[in-house]
């Protein structure tokens, strides 16, 4: 469908217009998740959203995945019907934030000394918000895009998407019908290194290995010399862990940002040493840093009942991310090092997912951020984390982390997500709407 352009869209047709409101209005909604089933505020974020588009005249669709749990939909026709469909998704929920900790109420949305202030600010309330402006925009301007443009309003990412994006794929893959392509959070910002801007864009992301630890012994009292003790036994598996030097497994998408970002600093760069590499390339290094290995890392600890009691089995949970095509190696690895008595089980599986960075989408957000800012340097990454773009993968779609923003060089962005007094450049917010409204009129 095409947006009406006799509504009353509250936008005076420039696509950054008032989106530090929209941005502000987005995270006075306390969508916070705790945890699987446990979340908050997702049905009235999402009837917002729903409320903006259908004003702009769209026709949003709402679905529940379970009471409360909304996810927004709407279709934009394109002016080429046989162009493949680009989908844009964003979640609404967050994760907790503690009152006593911030500056601001978490959930004020407060505007004050040039930032949008809150939680989900950064993830990714600033996306939801750039792409509603840029929506509202059109519906006054009567923009028509090349292509048709799926936009998803998710619940449920900051968990594991069962609410959100993997029920839609597994119930409702109808609705993106098309879609070979998909952008959604974290890429696109303005990364200071030694006066260049670079500006990272996320090719591709690790895989998620969450794994259950069981270490097993003979219970006794805690008084009395006891060899198989099982908590020793897990402690001494988490150790072997924490010691392994996992090995450098180059990705594409790894290489292609280490030559990119070595060449536009004029830093040699040795693919057969890459830790000299990370070295030389100084704070750009922090891009790569951790995803040329695999890791593990323990999280959490459960053992015993009293003091002076050794229990039968101890247990550990521990996070395992892997790059593409290791996840078997990954696995084979960690049955080594945890050693006798001590099994595991897989709570979460997630492949990593990669896009190709000579794609036409790839040269497309390169020209829409340089349109905005000629001196931007666009290099590929790989996120060492993960977002719902592991579950539209399982339809085909290749995503890529956009969601532009200009950022100045003190801001300290990788410490806001999920942060203390996360909170968001309107300047910046207003540069990420001119860029997508560019994007996605032309990609």
């Amino acid at each position: 469908m095409s947006p009406a352009s006799t509504q009353d869209s509250g936008s005076s047709g420039h696509p950054d217009d008032g989106v530090e409101e929209l941005c502000a209005e987005l995270i006075r909604f306390d969508t916070t998740n705790r945890g699987p089933g446990d979340s908050v505020g997702e049905r009235e974020a999402a009837a917002f959203v729903a409320d903006t588009l259908a004003a702009a005249g769209y026709v949003p669709k709402t679905l529940e995945s379970a009471p409360r749990r909304a996810n927004v939909i709407t279709r934009i026709a394109g002016r080429d019907p046989e162009a493949d469909a680009l989908l844009v998704h964003a979640h609404l929920d967050v994760v907790p934030a503690d009152p006593s900790e911030w500056s601001v109420p978490p959930f004020s949305g407060r505007v004050q000394d040039g930032y949008v202030w809150g939680r989900g600010a950064i993830d990714m309330k600033d996306m939801c918000a750039m792409v509603l402006s840029v929506l509202r925009s059109w519906a006054v301007r009567e923009v028509e895009p090349r292509r048709d443009i799926v936009v998803a309003f998710v619940a449920d990412e900051e968990a594991h998407g069962d609410y959100g994006a993997n029920w839609l794929v597994d119930n409702h893959p109808d609705l993106f019908a098309g879609c070979t392509a998909a952008i959604s959070e974290s890429g696109g910002h303005t990364f200071h290194v030694d006066g260049v801007r670079l500006y990272p864009v996320a090719a591709g992301e690790r895989g998620t290995i969450h794994l259950r630890l069981t270490a097993r012994g003979r219970a006794g009292h805690g008084s009395r010399p006891n060899p198989d003790n099982a908590v020793v036994k897990l402690a001494k598996a988490l150790s072997r862990i924490a010691d392994h030097v996992w090995p450098v497994r180059l990705t594409p998408t790894v290489q292609a940002y280490l030559e990119h970002a070595g060449a536009a600093l004029n830093v040699p760069v040795d693919l057969t040493d890459i830790d000299g590499t990370l070295e030389r390339l100084g704070r750009a290094s922090l891009l790569a840093a951790g995803t040329v290995r695999n890791t593990a890392t323990p999280t959490m600890l459960d053992a015993g009942y009293k003091i002076n009691v050794i229990p039968g089995t101890a247990h550990a949970l521990l996070d395992g991310r892997a790059l593409p095509g290791t996840e078997e190696e990954f696995l084979a690895t960690i049955d080594e090092l945890l050693g006798p008595d001590v099994s595991r089980e897989t709570l979460d599986y997630t492949e990593a997912v990669a896009a190709p960075v000579d794609s036409p989408w790839f040269r497309a957000m390169g020209d829409a951020l340089r349109a905005e800012d000629p001196e931007a340097v666009v290099v590929p990454f790989c996120m060492g984390g993960g977002t719902d773009a592991k579950a539209f993968a399982r339809l085909g779609i290749a995503g890529y982390g956009f969601s532009p923003l200009r950022l100045p060089p003190d801001y300290a962005f990788r410490g806001m997500a999920h942060g203390v007094d996360e909170r968001v450049p309107v300047d910046g917010l207003r540069f990420g709407a001119r860029v997508l409204d560019r994007f996605l009129q032309e990609c």
